[in-house]
């Protein structure tokens, strides 16, 4: 079975047809300080801009980013241990999840999914045509998580072109180990393709060892900088893979996706990693304090490498009531849409979630039915 799309597969390119100046000057290896061919309005004055976000951003905001990514790429391959080749940075993990599925599949191509994961990734499946057959959690008293032996099973069943986990998993929290990602790996048909999604990767404890971090074959490993480095908002990801990989990736990218604004918000982050290591252990701290006092209140908690805590509820009807009373007084929680995990509720782990009275209708519900 071949491993991407066959139109990519049976063709010399598509290439890229504007790298971008900077790709150009690094290939010319000099600057080229009059930029006059690439229609960027770089003479639009920004006053608006600039009385409301400073000079800075307003420079940023009239050229076009980096379509390599050249600075990000190297200094997170140092971060990682990787070389800048195993790295492709793109619009957050959703958009390398689009990115993924035009380079691996055709239409009607099989593809295994958890049912109840981040739906996201459903969501893309079915615009690219594709035929998504979801699979049950594994589902014990003290865990709540995705089964990788029933991904596999389907995968073989159904001549699957990708398998989907997210690991940490969203929304219940659940981490496997490398080991155990890797033997689904190689339990996957010849040809089949792990797309994992470790959005929280960065709440592990060996996030940044090199250790944790290898570019695996057969395994498209999607990350992003929302969570532990709080750039939701400026929408920036970056895909771990073999240069092999990423070429065929490369074929089906939006080549400006990523802004200028973006590229450099990143880079800053990366160059301070003293404050994201403060901002992930202040997370890990109020997670633990929110699960304990979840517990106190008699919810069942599952354990979570993540930024937030899930509960698991005897019933839908009860997270349902629960959640609908948290919004009518102007609370946002989540409580999954798929009906596979609509008996849990998952809170993100910030001070707010902490605040006294905050949660007190969910302990409310909860005691209703204890």
């Amino acid at each position: 079975m071949p491993r991407f799309a066959r139109h990519l597969e049976q063709q010399d390119g598509p290439y890229n047809p504007f790298p971008g100046l900077e790709a150009l000057e690094r290939r010319l290896g000099h600057a080229l300080p009059h930029r006059i061919g690439s229609n960027e309005g770089l003479d639009m004055p920004h006053r608006a801009l600039r009385a409301r976000f400073g000079d800075a951003l307003a420079d940023l905001a009239r050229t076009y980013g980096d379509a390599e990514a050249w600075s990000l790429r190297h200094r997170l391959a140092e971060r990682l241990g990787l070389s800048p080749e195993q790295l492709l940075v793109d619009a957050g993990a959703d958009s390398l999840m689009a990115l993924a599925l035009r380079a691996l599949c055709d239409e009607g191509s099989p593809v295994i999914t958890s049912a109840g994961t981040y739906p996201t990734w459903s969501y893309f499946v079915r615009g690219a045509g594709c035929r998504e057959i979801e699979v049950a959690y594994a589902d014990s008293t003290q865990t709540l998580a995705p089964d990788l032996s029933a991904l596999a099973g389907a995968a073989h069943r159904e001549g699957a072109r990708v398998v989907y986990l997210a690991n940490p998993d969203n929304p219940t929290g659940y981490l496997h180990a490398d080991a155990d990602v890797l033997a689904l790996r190689d339990a996957l048909p010849a040809g089949c393709t792990l797309v994992l999604d470790e959005a929280y990767h960065d709440f592990r404890e060996d996030a940044w060892s090199p250790e944790a971090n290898p570019a695996w074959a057969g395994i498209i490993r999607l990350r992003t900088f929302s969570k532990a480095h709080g750039l939701a908002g400026l929408r920036v990801g970056y895909a771990i893979a073999t240069p092999e990989t990423l070429a065929m990736l490369m074929k089906v990218r939006i080549h400006y996706a990523v802004s200028s604004l973006a590229l450099a918000a990143a880079d800053t982050v990366l160059a301070h990693p003293d404050e994201t290591r403060g901002h992930v252990a202040a997370v890990i701290a109020r997670r633990e304090a929110l699960a304990d006092w979840l517990r106190e209140q008699g919810a069942a908690v599952l354990p979570s490498t993540t930024n937030f805590v899930c509960l698991r509820l005897p019933r839908a009807a009860q997270a349902a009531a629960i959640h609908q009373a948290l919004l009518d007084e102007g609370t946002l929680i989540h409580r999954p849409a798929h009906p596979a995990l609509g008996h849990v509720l998952r809170i993100s782990a910030l001070e707010d979630a902490l605040q006294p009275g905050r949660l007190a209708t969910l302990a409310q519900g909860l005691a209703r039915e204890g």
